[in-house]
């Protein structure tokens, strides 16, 4: 199988979707399949297969997530992309994250969130990326705001954190409002 990739200056982005997904999970033992989605543990696996038995795709609600690999190590560093995609309706979900401290503050995620943005507009045929942040997360709210995503509101008790219900601020950003950082 061909993985489609996506090449920005220190990173290459690795798509993973449904198709991928289960063709990695069919056909990598555990030790390729912890080296392809950068697993550390065996518990790691644990989790991650589970999330593969119990359905990473539901009806009419999909994703196309991207590995962010660094270039000069190859270390697989965090990832960005799509969920909640409705296709019909031409918008889905951005989430975003890096594993390490030491790749935080450099830039990394705007060059990411930058690319993953643009195939989501052009290869995706999305209009509206939504985002769901928790309000105090300022690194998060600051990536947005450099990318021109709008305040939308708050929802209320909106995830379980920990056993406490927190409230998430929603933004979007429409495809005729895209602009580079």
């Amino acid at each position: 199988m061909q993985f489609k990739e996506i090449h920005t200056e220190r990173l290459t982005l690795r798509a993973i979707t449904p198709d991928v997904y289960d063709y990695i999970h069919n056909n990598f033992g555990n030790t390729e399949l912890m080296e392809f989605l950068g697993l550390a543990s065996a518990e790691d696996l644990a989790v991650e297969k589970e999330k593969y038995s119990k359905g990473y795709a539901t009806h009419n609600r999909t994703f196309v997530l991207f590995q962010l690999i660094d270039k000069n190590t190859g270390r697989i560093i965090g990832g960005c992309g799509y969920h909640t995609w409705f296709p019909k309706h031409n918008r889905a979900e951005i989430g975003y994250d890096l594993k390490y401290e030491e790749d935080k503050r450099k830039g990394l995620m705007t060059e990411a969130v930058h690319a993953v943005l643009d195939y989501g507009f052009t290869e995706m045929g999305l209009h509206r990326v939504e985002a769901l942040v928790a309000d105090y997360n300022e690194p998060s709210l600051k990536l947005l705001d450099k990318f021109g995503f709008a305040f939308e509101g708050t929802l209320r008790e909106h995830y379980n954190v920990g056993g406490v219900m927190e409230d998430s601020v929603m933004y979007s950003l429409l495809k005729h409002e895209f602009k580079k950082p």
